[in-house]
């Protein structure tokens, strides 16, 4: 049953939350800003752009450290009681440790679902026009130097270029086969092919097909040919940062296609996918190991317990790179490496709470 004192203290632990979270993130813009006034300067943006930019960007940081915020928030809040002596006449009063958790366990529960929801709908649509402006301001124009290309573009349909230009939107050495089983159906190939915009269509210059139908084979050719291909220019477009732009049905539309296509980065995509998944428990984890780390009174008071709190937000934080770093490495499953930081932390939160006296 909620009683005054699970108020009390949800009250409190929102509170200190919220409050980290916005002297964070303020640091973060001042340092981010002062990193790339040179930027802002000689593109000669406006203030409005600007604040436009940093309203996109704040949510998303903010979501970024909302592990570590939410860590900090409940050592500060719960070494603030036990310094009081709170907690002591909590328990004194006859209420369990176990009780007192609730309030912070509720907490951390509906942060943890509203940073989901945030990571998964909000957050990517603000991350288009955060992404788009980076992209204009920030990063080198963009070039597609890949060779050699080969893309499944559907079942039974495979396309080779021998490069693409994305400044003009024109691939080169266009070969198109299509392929039932282990025979080849079709064969198209193409000096170039060059984007229509107006159309929506390719225009295929100096092409060839090859028809076999059984053993009889068709051949013609001609020096012009529209036509519908399953590829766009935006395939061939920077992917810089893209999997973040990206709503959980996009996410995940795209890995399917990825995957369709036999696509190298397809593991970003779901690496991406897997973190979403994960950081909401990581929110939980860490708010548990936050409550029973600084719920004891010390000598040292509240500064060694939220330096103790500080060391093990960056243990966490080591973990977390590295497991990403072992996923898209491909040396462990993606869906493994991202929940190392979460089994291992839970594991020792589990320990803590069995041996650590409170």
């Amino acid at each position: 049953m909620w009683k005054i004192i699970d108020t009390y203290i949800f009250k409190k632990f929102l509170s200190a939350f919220f409050f980290v979270v916005g002297i964070l993130i303020s640091v973060v813009c001042i340092i981010h800003y002062t990193d790339r006034s040179e930027k802002f300067i000689e593109n000669q943006i406006t203030m409005v752009e600007t604040l436009n930019y940093y309203l996109d960007y704040a949510p998303y940081i903010a979501n970024q450290i909302t592990p570590l915020t939410i860590f900090i928030a409940a050592v500060f809040v719960t070494s603030q009681l036990a310094t009081h002596t709170e907690i002591i006449a909590m328990l004194s009063s006859g209420i369990s440790f176990r009780r007192i958790m609730a309030p912070y366990m509720a907490g951390a529960i509906l942060i943890g679902l509203l940073s989901f929801y945030i990571s998964g709908w909000v957050i990517p649509n603000s991350n288009k026009d955060r992404i788009a402006f980076e992209m204009k301001y920030f990063e080198k124009s963009y070039y597609y130097a890949e060779r050699d290309i080969h893309i499944k573009i559907g079942p039974q349909s495979y396309l080779y270029l021998g490069s693409y230009n994305n400044n003009n939107e024109t691939g080169y050495k266009l070969t198109l086969e299509t392929i039932k089983g282990t025979k080849l159906k079709q064969k198209l190939t193409a000096r170039r092919m060059e984007w229509q915009e107006e159309e929506k269509k390719w225009k295929l210059k100096n092409w060839s097909l090859h028809e076999f139908d059984s053993i009889q084979e068709n051949y013609t050719y001609g020096s012009e040919m529209d036509t519908t291909l399953m590829i766009h220019p935006k395939d061939f477009s920077s992917d810089y940062m893209l999997f973040e732009a990206l709503t959980m049905e996009e996410l995940y539309n795209k890995i399917g296609d990825l995957r369709s296509r036999g696509a190298d980065d397809v593991v970003m995509y779901e690496i991406e996918s897997y973190v979403r998944f994960a950081s909401p428990f990581a929110v939980i984890i860490l708010t548990f190991i936050a409550l029973i780390v600084s719920a004891r009174k010390t000598r040292g008071g509240q500064g060694f317990q939220i330096a103790l709190g500080f060391l093990i937000a960056f243990i966490f934080i080591i973990f977390f790179i590295f497991s990403r770093s072992l996923a898209e490495s491909g040396a462990v499953n993606p869906a493994v490496a991202v929940w190392i930081p979460n089994i291992i932390f839970g594991s020792l939160g589990l320990f803590l709470y069995r041996t650590v006296p409170r």
